[in-house]
């Protein structure tokens, strides 16, 4: 077990007045002496653009420290409201644009108290559901679709592996096997149209800057939110890329579709997602 310090509510934004969509919480080993800086994980938390809360994952970020060693990060980003008017919306991509404005923040902050818990230079990511949406959006090249969600190469470069588990990537697929998820949600996070084809992230091509970063692509036998499909057309399309790029895809992209048996978001809570990721992360770190 690890002794670690807890910084809730950092704002990653500057706001006239506190805004609690724009904040992350930091979860650090406690530093003895001169040491080295450990990379930093960051959770991007699910919810279909609409609901959930960092808040709700401290629980997760506390085990991941004591598992890894290293620094965990929970941002929150603008919800969709539940029930949005002409006056009162949130369309994609402002969410995930939200979490890009703080993994540029992450890469220049001092850190609490002027002190650097991380190196910026090491950036794990972990994206659950929706979330994992939003990272595929940035890390791959949606210039095309959404320019805004464009990193700039200092944040493809620090990112070193990511994490997407139970992800959302392909709103069309996802809708033949869940239809009542256009009422639920995804028009009211993208808008109305016939078609949703145009933010599938199963499309994307590479970034440039992009190429060394490894993935893990996750999904529990057990999830009966989101299908097996989801992952599969994404761990696919993951390969397709490093191969064309003559990469051996099986250096750069893993997969982890028979080791849990939970639900959608009960995986979060347990042991066995949090060893999964571990040693996702500490094999990475071991090679480098």
């Amino acid at each position: 077990m690890y002794s670690f310090r807890e910084y809730i509510d950092l704002p990653y934004a500057q706001t006239p007045s506190r805004d609690l969509y724009h904040e992350f919480d930091l979860f650090a080993p406690s530093v003895q002496g001169e040491t080295a800086l450990l990379p930093l994980i960051c959770f991007v938390h699910g919810g279909a653009w609409r609901s959930e809360d960092k808040s709700y994952h401290r629980s997760l970020a506390r085990k991941l420290v004591n598992s890894t060693g290293y620094p965990v990060a929970l941002p929150n980003y603008r919800l969709t409201p539940k029930s949005p008017t002409a006056d009162d919306y949130l369309h994609h991509p402002t969410h995930a644009e939200d979490i890009l404005q703080f993994l540029k923040y992450i890469l220049s902050w001092g850190g609490p108290e002027s002190r650097a818990l991380y190196d910026p230079s090491m950036i794990y990511l972990l994206g659950h559901s929706c979330g994992a949406h939003m990272v595929t959006s940035i890390l791959l090249d949606s210039s095309h679709v959404t320019p805004s969600l464009t990193p700039p190469p200092n944040v493809l470069k620090a990112v070193q592996g990511v994490v997407l588990s139970e992800g959302i990537y392909d709103l069309q697929e996802l809708l033949k096997s869940f239809p009542g998820y256009r009422d639920w949600f995804i028009e009211n996070a993208f808008g109305k149209r016939d078609d949703f084809s145009l933010f599938s992230t199963t499309s994307l091509d590479a970034r440039e800057h992009a190429m060394h970063i490894e993935w893990l692509v996750i999904h529990s036998k057990g999830d009966t939110l989101v299908d097996e499909v989801q992952s599969r057309l994404m761990y696919t399309h993951l390969r397709s890329l490093y191969r064309r790029r003559d990469r051996l895809a099986d250096n750069y992209i893993k997969m982890s579709f028979d080791d849990l048996d939970e639900e959608h978001n009960d995986l979060l809570r347990g042991d066995k997602f949090v060893q999964i990721v571990t040693d996702f992360i500490r094999g990475q770190q071991s090679t480098n």
